[in-house]
């Protein structure tokens, strides 16, 4: 039952879907999501600015619903915002510093916490949308546990399509061959070293800072390997390396040395300089270094862009609801 003027319904012309004015409003997030989305996929970059302004919508409609809510008598609500907030926002700056969460994916959490402590409500033509509501109806954990799921399913495709292509191997459930010239292209980590698989090598973003660094392309490091891991051949003014996003290398060609040395390939020189690059290490340099330099393919983990999963989470939640619930209630488990 409609309990105030802030419940009333407003129907979109066209298309006869009916919701609350500020339900609506809380669509605009799916094209912003879907937006982010991509862009993470292309840049694995989306700049803080990009939230603001959902931030500052996600604040009214709190504050209206919530206005809503206490001239209405309906105390859920608040219970809702509560968990919501209390909950989400600490739980996902946690995973932002254990390393689980990039920046734009716990402010693109921060503002679904504000933006949906309870679920929406559409009614279209022939049905109502979310179909599926746990009882304590928590909208945003609904999307946090819907992003798990869809994120979940990422290995499953990623080694489907790997199989389908003939790419057998160890990492196949979760990487990438690429061929090695082209890895400033792409972004993840390296599934290599000089020993065999491993599951956290080389960051593709350290690996451009550090050309960038050296003022050198990584052509240029794999025609000479010997030359580039003197130490003595690092340049005497470095190059700027920025964060690591792709863009377009260039420098020269450093002069041969002997081939041992106490910091091979200036490893130690280049993350004491710019101190640090993504949880590199000398050595986990160093063997990523001595991979591309031999190797012409290797595995990589492109990993996948968390706001990818998020916008798919997002987008379930609004047309279906709690995914996991609803599979461990037909299982007899919830």
């Amino acid at each position: 039952m409609l309990s105030s003027t802030f419940d009333s319904l407003v129907t979109v012309p066209g298309i006869g879907v009916a919701a609350p004015a500020s339900d609506l409003l809380r669509l605009v997030a799916i094209p912003v999501f879907g937006w982010a989305a991509y862009r993470d996929v292309k840049t694995r970059r989306v700049p803080t600015r990009a939230w603001l302004p959902l931030a500052a919508l996600a604040i009214a409609l709190l504050a209206w619903d919530g206005y809503g809510a206490y001239v209405g008598g309906d105390r859920l609500f608040f219970v809702q915002a509560a968990i919501s907030l209390g909950f989400i926002v600490p739980l996902v700056t946690a995973f932002w510093y254990m390393g689980s969460f990039g920046g734009a994916d716990t402010k693109a959490f921060y503002v679904l916490a504000l933006l949906f402590p309870a679920y929406p409500i559409y009614y279209l033509p022939t049905t109502t949308v979310p179909t599926f509501q746990p009882a304590i109806g928590v909208f945003s954990l609904t999307i946090l546990s819907n992003t798990v799921v869809a994120g979940a399913l990422y290995p499953v495709g990623v080694a489907a399509s790997n199989l389908a292509r003939g790419r057998v191997g160890l990492p196949m459930v979760i990487g990438k061959p690429v061929a090695t010239p082209e890895l400033t292209e792409e972004y993840g980590l390296l599934l290599e070293t000089p020993d065999g698989f491993t599951r956290r090598g080389l960051d593709l973003d350290a690996l451009r800072m550090y050309l960038r660094w050296r003022d050198c392309t990584l052509a240029e490091l794999r025609a000479d390997p010997a030359a580039h891991r003197d130490p003595d051949s690092l340049p005497a003014v470095p190059g700027e390396v920025g964060d690591g996003n792709i863009r377009t290398d260039g420098g020269t060609t450093p002069a041969p040395s002997p081939a041992d040395y106490d910091d091979p390939w200036g490893a130690e020189a280049f993350l004491d300089d710019i101190d640090g690059a993504y949880g590199t290490t000398p050595e986990g340099l160093c063997d990523g270094l001595d991979v591309i330099a031999a190797e012409d393919e290797v595995w990589i983990s492109p990993g996948i862009p968390f706001l990818v999963p998020t916008f798919a989470g997002l987008v379930l939640s609004i047309t279906y609801g709690d995914v996991l619930v609803s599979l461990l209630r037909t299982l007899g488990l919830g």
